[in-house]
């Protein structure tokens, strides 16, 4: 292969006009395509990725947050409900309903999701202001650590009983 096409590949790549998967029983229904320095090398130290997001009808795309970055969420199709939750002690719920060419911001580290509220697919493409954005999600580190957190612990902080922990924890 010559010096000219490595260099392109490290530079571009036809990623996003393909739509993901949006089924993930139990889990975040959304379908995530990721381009980052994993995907694309040359974005390494430029500080940016980007992520497409395809939602099926009432598809999620579920509590997370990004500990390395910003997110600017833009609507491509459908209509989404978008949110984050401000910090402790108020955790103020910070909603809104986004059509095609909206926006919405996600501040760095902050809790937020993401819901398609109409008839048909969604799609959304994000912009994070890191090549390694980095992703927790919410249900998944808590219920879905391993080792598990312990049920104890977990009850305490969710306020429920063991047996609800359990069930929980066996869905992830």
């Amino acid at each position: 292969m010559d010096w000219h096409v490595r260099i392109l590949r490290q530079f571009g790549r036809a990623i996003l006009h393909l739509a993901s998967s949006t089924f993930r029983e139990y889990r975040e229904c959304g379908g995530v395509t990721p381009v980052s320095v994993t995907q694309i090398l040359g974005l390494n130290t430029l500080g940016i990725s980007m992520v497409r997001i395809d939602y099926a009808p009432w598809g999620i795309n579920s509590l997370h947050t990004h500990p390395r970055a910003t997110e600017i969420l833009t609507v491509i199709k459908g209509t989404l409900e978008v949110g984050f939750i401000m910090s402790n002690p108020e955790n103020r719920h910070i909603t809104k309903v986004l059509k095609k060419g909206d926006m919405f911001v996600f501040p760095i580290g902050l809790i937020h999701c993401q819901r398609n509220v109409g008839h048909g697919n969604a799609v959304a493409i994000g912009r994070l202001s890191s090549q390694n954005p980095g992703v927790i999600t919410i249900a998944n580190a808590a219920f879905g650590s391993k080792p598990d957190i312990s049920d104890d612990l977990l009850a305490k902080a969710f306020q429920v009983v063991k047996r609800v922990v359990g069930r929980l924890q066996a869905k992830f």
